[in-house]
């Protein structure tokens, strides 16, 4: 059985994804951090990438979070440039929200080879960015528009395009520091019109936030930032 399988398909749902970002978190922040995500029952797995990595090694980044951790380290790339062999797998993301044909199809083609070196399970996750009313990192990066929130049949359009393409997961995102996260009407609709799990973040930053994207559908929710600011947010959490 692999990764996927064990935690995205038969694993406990309504659990928490932890987005380590290597630029923000040095070693002291780190450790503290990954001490309560260790204490959690409701982190099953980490999350490691930004869409920008500038001051950081990602290789040393991941290799001292396995060392620290025996929950699955998984990789969120912003590129090909932030793969390494220390993870368990890597979200194979191809950001279908945009039309940019270097995050559609460039990026994956520069990262499939490395992956074969590597040996790394690549779970294919079609990357949905939505608005979230204040421009975010990743669509300034990746010179994409957001899908505006309230164009409900647009995403679902989406979605049913991304599962028929046979991709293993969705993943709805508001982007780091959003100022709204995705509605949860939208995450509603599109739970029920997927056979897929279903992965949501981006500026989640409450426990009725999260409460709520949980009721609303979501199979597993993101945290990053508030994780950064406040490690002990995690025994919040039930």
């Amino acid at each position: 059985m692999n990764l996927y399988e064990k935690l995205f398909l038969k694993g406990e749902k309504k659990k928490i994804l932890a987005l380590l970002d290597p630029d923000k978190l040095e070693k002291p922040k780190l450790e503290s951090l990954i001490e309560e995500i260790n204490r959690s029952q409701k982190v099953v797995a980490c999350l490691v990438g930004s869409s920008l990595i500038v001051n950081s090694d990602i290789d040393a980044f991941v290799y001292e979070v396995k060392s620290k951790t025996q929950k699955p380290v998984i990789l969120f790339p912003g590129s090909h440039a932030q793969l390494t062999k220390h993870a368990d797998a890597v979200l194979f993301l191809s950001l279908l929200s945009g039309r940019n044909a270097q995050y559609l199809i460039d990026e994956q083609v520069r990262m499939a080879p490395i992956l074969r070196k590597f040996n790394l399970e690549a779970i294919s996750t079609a990357y949905l960015l939505i608005e979230s009313g204040r421009t975010t990192t990743v669509e300034w990066v990746t010179n994409t528009r957001p899908i505006p929130r309230n164009k409900v049949d647009l995403v679902i359009a989406h979605v049913l395009a991304a599962e028929m393409m046979g991709f293993k997961l969705i993943y709805l995102e508001a982007g780091s520091g959003a100022e709204k996260p995705v509605p949860n009407e939208l995450i509603k609709l599109v739970k029920a019109n997927i056979n897929i799990p279903l992965i949501v973040g981006g500026g989640v930053k409450s426990l009725d936030t999260i409460n709520g994207v949980f009721e609303a559908g979501a199979d597993f929710v993101v945290i990053g930032n508030k994780l950064e600011e406040d490690p002990k947010f995690l025994r919040s959490l039930i």
